[in-house]
């Protein structure tokens, strides 16, 4: 099945779940999640567990966003704080336009989310349209973070331009039915050439970085070292 064909079948698929009065204008892919734009993002929040049911239906990982219409920065700050107790803290709030998602950074993230898995958020939403996500205040302020932020902003047409791309990619059909992985050696794997695999399927590869000698100990068995060994792997490169 074609990709466009798949989106197609699961825009049916969201269609007959929702409840009249939701309209979806697209459904796409952006990297690893199934990203579904409505206009009634709000009537979406106010169904508590009907993004559980897509996802469990679907079998994707669901996320709901606005496609253009969305409140004035400024105005949905001073809802959000109406939104949210003052005991948790809230010390910056994050809009990002591209993807209509205001990231709440606070002391206390559990009041921000609130009772039953999220009832807060849902409140936030339903006042600003914005799907609303929490992390906890740092302990230091970061100067990096802000900049990383600030260059999200300036590449929002690229960033969604390649999240699309890499999620067809994702979620496109098996080419190949074969069944198999080469996995090369960098030096014999030794110490001196950090301990490196390239790992190569039918049509992709990568590198891989250990940070542990994969060597045998004496006194451990086998099993054991192996699993010690494949969690401290790193992916690093995809070529």
């Amino acid at each position: 099945m074609l990709i466009d064909e798949r989106l197609e079948d699961l825009r049916n698929k969201i269609n007959a779940k929702v409840p009249a009065g939701i309209s979806i204008s697209e459904v796409e892919f952006e990297g690893p999640e199934l990203v579904i734009y409505t206009d009634d993002t709000k009537k979406f929040a106010e169904q508590a567990d009907l993004i559980k049911i897509l996802a469990r239906e679907l079998r994707k990982r669901i996320v709901v966003r606005p496609p253009n219409i969305l409140e004035d920065p400024e105005k949905a700050a001073a809802k959000v704080r109406a939104v949210v107790p003052d005991t948790a803290g809230i010390t910056d709030l994050f809009f990002d336009p591209d993807t209509g998602e205001v990231l709440v950074e606070a002391e206390k993230p559990g009041l921000v989310i609130g009772k039953n898995g999220g009832a807060t958020l849902r409140d936030i939403t339903k006042e600003i349209g914005w799907t609303a996500k929490v992390v906890r205040t740092p302990p230091i302020e970061s100067k990096t973070v802000k900049d990383i932020r600030q260059y999200l902003r300036s590449v929002k047409d690229e960033r969604k331009e390649f999240l699309r791309r890499i999620g067809k990619r994702i979620h496109r059909d098996v080419r190949s039915k074969d069944k198999w992985v080469r996995v090369t050696t960098l030096a014999a794997a030794v110490k001196w050439a950090g301990r490196r695999f390239c790992s190569r399927p039918r049509r992709a590869g990568s590198l891989l970085t250990a940070e542990k000698s994969p060597a045998v100990s004496p006194r451990d068995s086998r099993t054991w070292e192996c699993r010690r060994y494949l969690r401290s792997v790193h992916w690093t490169r995809s070529f």
